[in-house]
């Protein structure tokens, strides 16, 4: 006879848990966004800055086609590491819950209540049958009437608040020289260039960091709306890492 597999048919179900404490259909969710190109995020003095490589397999690919970032208020920004389907599915939740608050209470919603809408969503997916757990993680950030605010949400639901965030390929690597180099009184300039040594670590051997295929987006306290980056800054950025 074969010997019995270590998940031994626990893997089957999003709701079996194994008879180690483990949910194996959440485990496959995480470990596909570990696959997904690195997203970071980091807060400077003023606002906070999200920065993407949206890694173009194929120069017929028109990059501005790949979704990482989806903007959900004009306050409010996600990125995504994972299935790109997933997080458009989420991003679209997102988005009208952001409407109903303005509806309802006639004020934008705060990042903290939308994050744990969204963690709600991931998590309900892991309780019931009849479905599997979303195979994305986001980093959510924004800027409200709390001040700067930066979460990463799991495929199990699960959140945390953080002041500079990595999600993706060797995001413990990235997070390492994240906690290494940052520091909360950074500026803009030097926000975006940590951001950008840090996507460094999201590369496989020999590649490197194309600024066509970057997408950049920041936010600060005096406007408190979300504004791209364009890709001519990024290249002179580029240059200096």
């Amino acid at each position: 006879m074969y010997p019995l597999s270590q998940t031994a048919g626990y893997d089957r179900v999003a709701t079996m848990f194994s008879p180690d404490g483990r949910l194996y259909q959440v485990e496959y969710a995480s470990k596909i966004v570990s696959q997904g190109t690195l997203g970071v995020a980091v807060k400077y003095n003023d606002g906070i800055i999200f920065g993407a490589d949206k890694r173009v397999t194929s120069k017929l690919i028109v990059p501005e086609s790949i979704e990482k970032m989806f903007l959900i208020d004009n306050h409010i920004m996600a990125l995504s590491a994972g299935l790109v389907g997933d997080a458009r599915r989420l991003a679209e939740f997102a988005r009208q819950k952001a409407q109903e608050n303005i509806v309802l209470y006639s004020q934008s919603i705060e990042v903290e209540t939308l994050v744990k809408e969204i963690s709600s969503l991931k998590q309900l997916y892991t309780q019931y049958g009849g479905g599997r757990p979303f195979g994305v993680s986001f980093i959510i950030g924004g800027i409200d009437a709390t001040g700067k605010r930066l979460f990463e949400t799991e495929p199990s639901g699960a959140l945390a608040e953080y002041h500079a965030i990595a999600i993706g390929r060797n995001r413990e690597k990235a997070m390492e020289f994240l906690e290494k180099d940052y520091n909360q009184n950074i500026n803009y300039d030097d926000a975006i260039i940590l951001v950008l040594k840090t996507l460094k670590f999201g590369l496989q051997e020999k590649e490197k960091l194309e600024y066509k295929n970057l997408e950049f987006s920041f936010i600060e306290q005096k406007n408190k709306r979300f504004t791209k980056i364009p890709n001519e800054d990024l290249k002179q950025y580029l240059a200096k890492v």
